[in-house]
């Protein structure tokens, strides 16, 4: 019987009255247990301690290093940070709205290329080879390189109907860089899925449209859910890369007032607000991350 179960002393058919739990921890159990409380104690003192003599030590060195008092000026004003953070923070939001836009675009596109790979038969050669071509130019092309060709490349073709918006090309640039990206996440979580899934669904009667739609994709999307989040991450900090073509996001509006006063500071604020924006979402990812490894540890389903 375990502890903190309760115990009848005349056993169950003889007519006694229940009475509470009898259980008493031994004298070496209590003395286990005060140990480690003793210890524990002990090892957070400690780390609070060597925090702050390394916290002390790291201010101590900067502060007294040469060269502090300018760059504190250039680089951590309170005056000029507190002009930019309202410019900065209106950015902010062009910024946001990318993200939320190219974020499902990029989802979708991803998951069409990753099924264009992935189909079988000689008749969908082509669909494979546009497929491929298309996830390994964009993989090998710099992202810096494929947003000047289109945000400045396109409007130089003078096409009728095509936009000159720099926030719609610096968005599509994303999206189609972003996308190949994810195609072969995609396509790594489809390939995971074991081929008696497939043939246990078509045996069932399924289509292969029906396999996988309702069998393959979902199993896939599950397990590919971590390096996805890590890519949005990723997306969510080059949606910055768009002020390149002049639309006036967080980076550009604190490039105006950097260059307006020759100070450096509205950049720090730029990026420690991106800093602030990535952190629950990287924190966000490593619980998802290791959810799913528990789950996998404990043998249920991925």
């Amino acid at each position: 019987m375990t502890t903190g179960t309760i115990r009848k002393e005349n056993g169950e058919n003889g007519g006694g009255s229940p009475v509470g739990d009898t259980y008493t921890p031994s004298a070496r159990r209590l003395e286990r247990e005060r140990f480690k409380r003793v210890r524990a104690r002990r090892a957070t003192a400690i780390a609070a301690l060597s925090t702050l003599v390394t916290g002390g030590v790291l201010f101590v060195v900067i502060t007294g290093s040469p060269g502090w008092q300018r760059t504190r000026e250039t680089f951590f004003s309170a005056k000029y940070a507190r002009m930019a953070l309202p410019d900065v923070l209106d950015g902010l939001l062009l910024n946001l709205r990318l993200l939320a836009i190219c974020g499902v675009c990029v989802l979708l596109l991803g998951l069409l290329l990753a099924v264009a790979r992935t189909l079988r038969g000689p008749v969908f050669f082509p669909v494979r080879a546009l497929a491929t071509a298309y996830t390994d130019f964009f993989r090998g092309l710099p992202l810096i390189i494929c947003l000047l060709m289109v945000v400045f490349g396109v409007p130089a073709l003078r096409l009728q109907g095509v936009t000159n918006d720099p926030v719609v090309l610096g968005g599509t640039a994303l999206v189609l860089t972003y996308s190949a990206y994810v195609a072969e996440v995609f396509r790594a979580g489809i390939e995971s899925v074991h081929p008696s899934q497939r043939a246990a669904a078509r045996s069932l009667g399924l289509s292969g449209a029906q396999t996988l739609r309702y069998v393959v994709l979902p199993q896939a999307v599950r397990r590919v859910v971590p390096p996805l989040l890590n890519d949005l991450v990723s997306l969510q900090k080059d949606t910055g890369l768009v002020s390149i073509a002049g639309a006036v996001d967080a980076v550009y509006a604190a490039q105006i007032i950097a260059g307006k006063y020759f100070n450096y500071t509205p950049y720090v604020v730029a990026g420690l607000v991106f800093v602030a924006l990535t952190i629950p979402m990287t924190r966000f990812t490593d619980w998802v991350t290791a959810r799913m490894d528990r789950r996998r540890a404990q043998g249920g389903t991925v």
